[in-house]
């Protein structure tokens, strides 16, 4: 594991996270991803601090209303939220990581768009 440092674009929003320097990301197919661009990174919340920002973040929701889609109020951008799959934890959008520290990077599709039949793999990586 290594401390990667993250935020927004206009750096108002700052945070680290606990990863292992090879990452695995997620590509999910769902409406809201795919229109953002987001590569998930789910973590427990023990790896996950959020240095700076926290009064510019708002919350977006809609479904279910039970993911915390949290973005800069500044740049509009959502370098992590907190998901339904996994509700203790975090989702970090790798493109908002230093890339620097990133030393590889494979990315796996996930198919959002059916998510009730494949959010135990999303829950089950966050154990991880």
């Amino acid at each position: 594991m290594i401390t990667h440092k993250g935020a927004c674009h206009c750096g108002a929003v700052s945070f680290e996270v606990d990863a292992p320097a090879e990452l695995e990301a997620l590509e999910c197919n769902c409406s809201i991803c795919t229109k953002s661009g987001y590569l998930h990174l789910i973590v427990p919340a023990a790896r996950f601090r959020l240095l700076s920002g926290r009064e510019q973040l708002a919350t977006y929701r809609f479904g279910t209303r039970t993911a915390e889609h949290l973005f800069c109020t500044i740049c509009g951008i959502k370098s992590f939220y907190i998901p339904r799959s996994n509700p203790d934890g975090y989702s970090v959008n790798v493109r908002c990581l230093e890339a620097s520290m990133i030393k590889r990077m494979t990315v796996q599709p996930f198919d959002g768009e059916n998510w009730e039949q494949n959010a135990e793999r999303l829950a089950s990586q966050s154990r991880e």
